[in-house]
């Protein structure tokens, strides 16, 4: 019997009446994430952190190009939160005066996941020379987008007619320390937005920043 669900093919395990199954506590039930407040942390500046592609359709062309070679781009982005006025932030990149995206990039050919969003991570807001950078916990995988076409549109899941999509995009909780620096590029502002301000506003933020707040809800915010 064929399998549902993607990947295609793939079978779920058969229980039986004999079966036993084993339980598994998740750590999800009760998840608690620890939040500092947005005072214990220090920005500085460093070089300007430039796209690799000069326009939006040079980066379907580029990703036409890779696709051919390599197969679907895997992307990874970090979700980072502190806390102002009591409320829960979103720590967001901000290019211009309309453009904010979260800290993360594209994978390397055969590159883990958890190391190379640690690895983007460092390279957008690490030191650029000397001096400890911040420490990245990357926990629970909180978001998984998918690009079905060489086109702007992403979605929380995957079409049953598209069989090759060209882009898997997966956003992780980075749990920060309770202290850190970041260097941020000067061509881009950090900015903390409060999770109201990201529901439901698409037209603002984007699909993808404007559900963290439906996907951050299940956690429980505990505001050190």
């Amino acid at each position: 019997m064929a399998g549902t669900g993607w990947p295609r093919g793939t079978t779920q395990p058969l229980v039986t009446p004999n079966s036993v199954v084993q339980k598994n506590p998740s750590l999800t039930i009760s998840r608690t994430v620890n939040l500092y407040p947005l005072t214990n942390y220090t920005f500085g500046t460093k070089d300007p952190l430039f796209e690799r592609d000069p326009s939006v359709p040079a980066r379907f062309q580029r990703m036409r190009d890779e696709y051919e070679k390599i197969g679907m781009r895997r992307s990874v982005d970090g979700v980072l939160l502190v806390y102002e006025h009591g409320l829960p932030h979103v720590l967001l990149l901000q290019l211009g005066t309309t453009f904010f995206k979260l800290p993360g990039g594209e994978l390397n050919p055969g590159e883990d996941e958890t190391e190379g969003l640690k690895r983007l991570m460092t390279e957008t807001l690490g030191r650029s020379e000397g001096g400890a950078s911040a420490e990245w916990t990357v926990e629970d995988t909180i978001g998984n987008w998918w690009r079905p076409n060489f086109e702007p549109a992403q979605y929380p899941y995957i079409s049953p007619h598209i069989t090759k999509p060209k882009e898997h995009r997966k956003l992780f909780l980075v749990q920060l320390q309770e202290k850190a620096y970041f260097a941020v590029p000067r061509n881009y502002k950090l900015v903390a937005a409060p999770l109201f301000e990201l529901y439901d506003n698409a037209q603002g933020y984007g699909p993808i920043i404007s559900s963290l707040p439906q996907a951050l809800s299940r956690f429980n915010f505990i505001y050190m």
